[in-house]
């Protein structure tokens, strides 16, 4: 399970994942209080070399909610089962805050483990609602850090941000956007509990 405290949304990102030969499969969880209070739940299954197969979201806000069928196959992209030409070319989806999705392209040209440098079309989840649009990115392998994971350069127009990435090709730390958590960790604006601090009922 990989949690993720993000500053963006002043909330975190959650998810079970499974990875390995390839392929991703994960079971996810979100919540946020920017732009919108709202709260998530996605599914992400991807193909060979970690292309995506299908992304299904829900999401909740305060007004609305919304649910969202993603899915590419060889003939290309679907959105709730309309056509989308415009994702032609496209290899993954990219969830609005959720540093799980930066890992498919990281770890199909292997870039947390070599040099690498690459430019990609995705298919851009924004939350809450949902709605996908184009995303032009680009991925740049900096260095390998110490400790066997990576710093990869992401940008997207005048956005940019060096990612630190663990050995197995999941995101530690992104400036501007948030960080995980770790075992031991307190999120930030969470005290941790001393003795005698808990109180009844």
């Amino acid at each position: 399970m990989l949690v993720w405290s993000i500053d963006e949304t002043a909330g975190y990102d959650s998810a079970w994942v499974s990875a390995g030969e390839g392929s991703l499969r994960a079971d996810g969880r979100a919540g946020g209080l920017s732009p919108e209070p709202y709260w998530l739940s996605y599914e992400l299954e991807t193909a060979d070399a970690y292309v995506t197969r299908r992304m299904a979201v829900a999401a909740q806000w305060e007004s609305g909610s919304a649910i969202l069928d993603l899915r590419r196959d060889e003939s290309g992209w679907t959105v709730n089962g309309e056509t989308r030409p415009d994702l032609v070319g496209a290899l993954d989806c990219d969830l609005a805050a959720c540093p799980l999705t930066n890992s498919m392209p990281i770890l199909r040209h292997d870039l947390h483990l070599g040099p690498g440098d690459h430019e990609f079309l995705m298919a851009f989840i924004e939350i809450p609602r949902l709605r996908v649009v184009e995303s032009r990115q680009r991925y740049t392998h900096l260095r390998i850090t110490d400790d066997g994971g990576a710093v990869v350069r992401y940008r997207s127009g005048s956005f940019q941000s060096d990612l630190t990435i663990d050995g197995d090709g999941f995101v530690i730390e992104y400036p501007k956007l948030g960080r995980r958590v770790e075992p031991g960790q307190v999120a930030p604006g969470i005290r941790a509990a001393g003795p005698g601090s808990a109180r009844p009922g």
